[in-house]
C-alpha cells in the first residue's frame, strides 16, 4: 500500500493463510488507503506468530487468540483512521469468540498509545522479545481483554466509549452485508 511506512503492498503467506483477515481503510473522500490491519485468529484454525515467539498463560490458552500485525497508517491520516481498524479488530475477535488480542509494540510510544485504547504488557516487567516474523525486532507484547472490554471502559468513564460501544458505523464492513427482508421483497417484486 503506498504511502504506508513498512508495508508491502504484495500479499505475504500469511496474508493468504486461512483465519487471516486483512483489514484496510480507504478515505471517503478520494478512495485512498489510508491504514491497514492484518488478524489472525486460533478460533479461525490460525496458530499466532506471536505464540512461536513468547508462551502464553494457561489461562489464555483455553480461550480463543487473536493476533493484530502491521497495523498502520497513513502520515497525515485523521487520527480516528488507526481507533477504527482497531474496533474493527475488536469486532472481529467478538465475532470470531477471540477473548484475547495480542499486539506487539515495538516502541514506548505505540505501548503508550495502546495501554489507552485498554492493553496491558502481557508480563508484568513489560520486557521486549525479538519477533522472528518481525525482523528479530524487540516488541512489547500486548494484550486486550476483548469480552471484559465494553464493562472496564464503562466502569473507567474511557473517553472513547461511546465511539467503540454505542455507536455503530456502517463503513466498518467486515462480512458480507446481509439483505434485509424488505429489500428482498423489493427486490422480487421489481
Amino acid at each position: 500500500m503506498p504511502g504506508v511506512v513498512g508495508l508491502d503492498a504484495r500479499p505475504d503467506s500469511i496474508d493468504l493463510a486461512s483465519g487471516t483477515r486483512i483489514l484496510l481503510c480507504h478515505d471517503k473522500e478520494t478512495g485512498a488507503p489510508v491504514g491497514t490491519a492484518r488478524l489472525q485468529t486460533t478460533t479461525q484454525g490460525c496458530r499466532l506468530a506471536v505464540e512461536s515467539c513468547v508462551d502464553l498463560p494457561s489461562e489464555m490458552l483455553e480461550d480463543g487468540r487473536a493476533e493484530i500485525t502491521k497495523l498502520a497508517v497513513v502520515h497525515g491520516a485523521h487520527p480516528l483512521v488507526r481507533l477504527a481498524l482497531w474496533k474493527a479488530g475488536y469486532l472481529y475477535c467478538l465475532a470470531n469468540q477471540a477473548r484475547w488480542l495480542l499486539i506487539g509494540a515495538r516502541s514506548p510510544a505505540l505501548v503508550r498509545q495502546y495501554a489507552r485504547l485498554g492493553t496491558r504488557p502481557l508480563d508484568e516487567d513489560g520486557r521486549s522479545i525479538p519477533l522472528t516474523y518481525a525482523a528479530g525486532i524487540p516488541h512489547q507484547i500486548l494484550v486486550f481483554d476483548v469480552i471484559s472490554a465494553e464493562r472496564v471502559w464503562f466502569q473507567g468513564d474511557h473517553p472513547m466509549f461511546g465511539f467503540m460501544f454505542e455507536t455503530v458505523h456502517p463503513d466498518i464492513n467486515l462480512f458480507p452485508r446481509v439483505t434485509s427482508t424488505a429489500e428482498l421483497q423489493r427486490v422480487a417484486t421489481a
